[in-house]
């Protein structure tokens, strides 16, 4: 078969990493698939190598219909990734129906197909093992992904070809610039401290003191590593966590941020309590607007993905935000910290 790829969301955060990924692998034939409405987004296309570009209202149809050719391997990144978007109708169009057309045409054509899924399935558990008793999503951005593996974990026991889903945790890294509130914590505290020399986060909320809700924080090019060690071992399909498989508090992303800033000015680091003292990280009262609807602790169980053999290494906040960062100072239009 060709070695024709497609990456939905390919103008994204993940989706434009993966073609970076491909591209420095030397694959070339990618239809890129996103929605510009926000053009900002082309930014992240413009220093890759794609075959083309496809606006995603005329590429499911024009696929089913055979106009693209043989595809190897679809990448199925597009969706509304808004855990706030309160439109059902506009999430279940967005991220369920186009997967399942996905889904229907590379059984017909033995494409394969690699998709995002999403820690958000789990909502409200505190068991995060792939398994219906621990999902139980907080929002409809969570229930259209859940309902897709649904329907994927029904397919499997027929499947003809390779067809694996990932639940992301908090992903972070380069090539979200575009994602506003949705971007990354990392993104936001860096951009915070630059301009105003403080980084500010949730304070307490349920048995959570200030800044430690703890999430599980994967860095963007250990996450498509790992979707391309699936790429590389097509046998291998099911629905799969992707995270680290360790939570940390926001508290210790904020710190490395500051930290990681003040050597880069030759300054020393400070511990946490130092940092709350002088100002540089301060809490902010948690939004009446995301009680009730909010993850205060996620931490993937990797086990299941790691049974298939994958043992690509996975940053910690310490070694991955920090690596960010660097980069984000590098990138700076003045490149001066």
């Amino acid at each position: 078969m060709a070695r024709r790829l497609i990456v939905t969301g390919g103008a994204g955060f993940i989706g434009s990493n993966i073609i970076h990924a491909l591209n420095q692998r030397g694959l070339t034939d990618i239809i890129a698939v996103d929605n510009l409405t926000n053009g900002d987004k082309a930014l992240n296309l413009a220093d890759l190598a794609i075959s083309d570009y496809v606006d995603k209202d005329t590429f499911y149809d024009a696929l089913i219909a055979g106009h693209y050719g043989p595809v190897d391997t679809i990448f199925h990144e597009g969706a509304c990734s808004s855990t706030t978007e309160r439109n059902g109708r506009y999430v279940m169009a967005s991220n369920y129906e186009p997967s399942k057309k996905l889904l229907a045409y590379c059984q017909n054509t033995g494409t394969r197909l690699l998709y995002a899924s999403s820690a958000a399935t789990y909502g409200a558990s505190t068991t995060f093992t792939e398994a219906p008793a621990n999902e139980k999503p907080l929002n409809v951005y969570g229930y259209s992904k859940l309902l897709f593996d649904q329907v994927v974990r029904r397919a499997l026991p027929g499947l003809t070809t390779q067809v694996a889903g990932f639940r992301y945790f908090n992903v972070y890294g380069p090539r979200e610039q575009h994602k506003g509130g949705m971007a990354s914590v990392a993104f936001h505290n860096f951009n915070q401290f630059m301009a105003e020399g403080r980084v500010r986060l949730f304070g307490e909320y349920g048995p959570y003191q200030p800044g430690e809700q703890m999430r599980d924080f994967i860095a963007v090019k250990d996450l498509v590593a790992t979707k391309l060690w699936f790429f590389d071992n097509p046998g291998h399909s099911g629905v799969f966590n992707l995270g680290t498989g360790k939570a940390q508090p926001f508290n210790d992303v904020a710190t490395t941020v500051v930290n990681t800033v003040r050597a880069a000015r030759s300054l020393p680091p400070l511990d946490r309590a130092e940092m709350v003292r002088t100002g540089l990280l301060e809490y902010v009262p948690f939004p009446d607007t995301l009680r009730g609807r909010y993850q205060c602790y996620t931490q993937a169980d990797m086990r299941a993905l790691r049974a298939t053999g994958c043992s690509v290494a996975l940053d910690n906040v310490a070694n991955g935000v920090a690596d960010y960062v660097h980069h984000l100072l590098r990138t700076r239009p003045d490149h001066t910290p």
